[in-house]
């Protein structure tokens, strides 16, 4: 009688009903606490060019860009691919001489601080890199015309870190279509979206390991790819035709399709890809914008210099601030439209930090505060779980899929790919 009495004290005491209903704040985490446990891997940012030609350094103060080690670790970036792009007209002809410098630029980074900065080639030196403290920073090549129509150059620029290529940058290369010139009639383009070459680089891509980017190219040569592609695709920054109607973002078939595929579409930070009002606004201001740039380029020539991409950047920056900042709301919207169309499991960040002249949504300045992403994310009903998805689980789990591909295909006694250098358009 006195245990069961015992029992029966014990069972309602305040000690075992607090613990048998904890408050409900102890079982809620906090936006804060969620965005410090994830995580975070941004698609895609333009600091390499500034690491080159401005001779800046991650641990140098932010100044007028957006990534930095500071920005990073107040945003809790964890990982960054940066983009290896190489400007087609400025560079044309020597495009490999380019792509190099700004890889090995990138490289130097780490080298230099190997306390800070681990230069991550694989799924798993991401979370080593976590693990550890240090910022990842990964390479992403971005306009296949850095390859220069060689299956070669590709394997060197895997070789050197390069973890993905964006087929096309806004122009088309000889083997796949750009949305950037699709209604150019003066530009030739595929019959199919990839020539034979260009399947053959698909192919070789998912052999090597190298996630296959679908941001920048047309239609055709989207869903050319996806039939192509034995290896999940990304997109390493591109929004919703939805929500604002230009070329670049994809349509909801588009997005489908990628679930489908098992990738991941990142979402980017650039107003002319959230906001219809303000690409309308941008694209008024267009003419007179590049007639202020090729004035700039001429004046170059006369004094016996290049034309400088900082002060390219620069004259777009100021033409461009004349708009006004669209609503922070509109990136949050982009990402519950990608999420809702297809799947929580296929969305992701690609901010395009320094590489879309300053032009972000109200709220967003640098990479110190990607944690309201995720304090917006959770008060529309995204859970801690989603949070961590779209900030970094979604990519990472492409990545791994697109390593164990690899070991597939290299282990698999398949033909030799051809050797040919060119496609016919």
């Amino acid at each position: 009688m006195k245990t069961k009495l015992l029992i029966a004290a014990i069972a309602f005491s305040p000690l075992m009903t607090q613990a048998q209903n904890p408050k409900p704040s102890a079982a809620v985490k906090s936006p804060a606490a969620v965005h410090a446990s994830a995580l975070v891997i941004d698609g895609h940012a333009d600091t390499p060019q500034r690491i080159l030609d401005e001779h800046f350094d991650l641990t140098d103060p932010l100044g007028t860009g957006q990534v930095n080690l500071e920005s990073a670790k107040k945003g809790n970036l964890g990982a960054e691919f940066f983009s290896i792009w190489v400007d087609p007209e400025q560079w044309k002809g020597r495009y490999s001489e380019r792509t190099l410098a700004l890889i090995d630029a990138v490289r130097q980074q780490a080298a230099k601080h190997p306390d800070k900065i681990k230069l991550a080639t694989s799924a798993a030196d991401i979370e080593a890199a976590h693990t550890q403290g240090k910022f990842a920073e990964l390479m992403g090549i971005e306009g296949g015309h850095s390859i220069e129509n060689s299956l070669g150059l590709l394997r060197d620029y895997y070789a050197l870190g390069a973890r993905y290529m964006t087929l096309t940058w806004s122009n088309s290369n000889d083997w796949a279509d750009s949305s950037g010139d699709i209604k150019d009639t003066k530009i030739p383009h595929t019959k199919e979206g990839l020539t034979e070459f260009g399947k053959d680089v698909v192919y070789e891509m998912n052999r090597l390991g190298m996630m296959v980017d679908v941001s920048h190219v047309s239609d055709k040569t989207f869903y050319r790819t996806l039939v192509i592609s034995r290896a999940p695709v990304i997109a390493s920054h591109s929004d919703a035709r939805a929500l604002c109607d230009v070329s670049r973002n994809m349509t909801d078939e588009m997005l489908h399709a990628v679930k489908v595929n098992g990738g991941v579409v990142m979402v980017n930070l650039f107003s002319g890809f959230l906001s219809q009002q303000w690409s309308d606004a941008q694209q008024a201001q267009k003419p007179e914008r590049e007639r202020t740039i090729a004035a700039y380029k001429a004046q170059a020539i006369s004094e016996g210099h290049e034309a400088t991409s900082a002060e390219i950047d620069k004259i777009q920056r100021q033409w461009l601030d004349k708009i006004p900042r669209p609503p922070f709301s509109l990136l949050i919207d982009h990402i519950d439209h990608i999420a809702k169309v297809a799947g929580v499991d296929h969305v992701g960040i690609g901010s395009d930090f320094d590489g879309i002249h300053g032009q972000l949504p109200e709220g967003i300045d640098s990479a110190a505060d990607l944690p309201k992403v995720t304090e917006a994310l959770m008060a529309r009903g995204y859970s801690a779980q989603d949070c961590r998805k779209i900030l970094g689980g979604n990519l990472l789990r492409v990545f791994r899929e697109v390593e164990r591909v690899s070991r597939e295909l290299q282990a698999a006694d398949r033909p030799r790919i051809t050797e040919k250098q060119t496609g016919e358009k």
